[in-house]
């Protein structure tokens, strides 16, 4: 396993666990849903960190360790994992050549309309087949997962932001290539 691949991991891990920890401490219930905002500032930091795909698996990751020890729902998955690929994907490979003004707008963009309009449809069916929900609505959970989302993602966009200009963890990954 390369070096580069190993900080990955550990990153992913470190920001799995953040999600995990933050998903209990800090969230509010709106209209039916259990709005979680640190899992959005997680899912744009490892988005333009590590990569869509690595953001996909932290955004699993939490996902499961919430449901099994309790403290998520099965609709968690849909909303985060999308969200984080999708904030991983605007960044890294729909505008790569692009200056970093440009990217990361996008990869907060990616991060709103994965999480809140394509997972929110995509939680509809879990409500309502597996969950046993009868008054599901496709568009149901997209208000819900969109007020959840857009305040992690403006402390997102704060934070990252910040990082990006100071490079913080610029420096930790081109250390190890």
């Amino acid at each position: 396993m390369k070096k580069t691949d190993i900080h990955k991991l550990c990153m992913a891990a470190f920001l799995t666990a953040l999600a995990v920890v933050g998903s209990q401490f800090f969230t509010f219930p709106f209209l039916g849903a259990k709005c979680s905002p640190t899992q959005h500032f997680v899912n744009i930091i490892a988005g333009v960190y590590l990569g869509p795909w690595w953001a996909l698996g932290s955004a699993f990751c939490t996902s499961l360790i919430r449901n099994l020890i309790g403290w998520g729902s099965l609709m968690a998955f849909p909303g985060s994992m999308i969200g984080a690929f999708l904030s991983g994907a605007m960044y890294h490979w729909i505008l790569n050549g692009k200056s970093l003004a440009v990217r990361l707008p996008f990869a907060y963009i990616g991060e709103l309309i994965g999480t809140s309009v394509l997972g929110g449809m995509c939680a509809y069916p879990i409500a309502f087949l597996i969950m046993g929900n009868k008054d599901a609505t496709l568009f149901g959970f997209v208000i819900p997962f969109f007020i959840s989302c857009v305040v992690g993602t403006v402390i997102a966009a704060v934070v990252v932001t910040t990082m990006k200009r100071t490079r913080v963890l610029d420096r930790y990954f081109a250390e190890t290539k």
